[in-house]
């Protein structure tokens, strides 16, 4: 990968579990970093996630789903700071091919999951 490192998407409870992410997503992420020029910051957890993590995750946090494409390594979430950067991030992740989005006001989730419904974009109630 030219823009990130493999670490980036540990899930926080193992490290070295970035590397349960999938080969073809990352790919993808690394060139729709490549075409929004401007850095991508994975949050923590927000990359690869366990099992245990995300069952804790989802007793924190109501968005968290028992099927999270997190979980088979074909997701990430993508810090966002302002509009601009979320429109610069959401249109490279769809030039990218990355067919799975879910909008929110700090992150933007991408994700291919081969398993579920291609296509969507979804808004995040906060």
């Amino acid at each position: 990968m030219r823009y990130f490192d493999i670490s980036e998407f540990d899930s926080p409870d193992e490290p070295g579990s970035g590397q349960y992410m999938d080969d073809s997503f990352l790919e993808m992420l690394d060139n729709a970093r490549h075409l929004a020029g401007i850095p991508f910051v994975i949050s923590k957890g927000g990359g690869y996630r366990t099992k245990e993590y995300n069952d804790a995750l989802m007793k924190r946090n109501p968005r968290a789903s028992k099927t999270s494409s997190h979980l088979d390594g074909f997701a990430a979430d993508i810090i966002v700071r302002s509009s601009r950067e979320r429109a610069f991030i959401v249109g490279s992740l769809l030039d990218a091919g990355i067919n799975r989005l879910g909008i929110a006001n700090g992150f933007v989730h991408a994700d291919n999951d081969p398993t579920k419904p291609a296509d969507l974009i979804w808004v995040y109630n906060e």
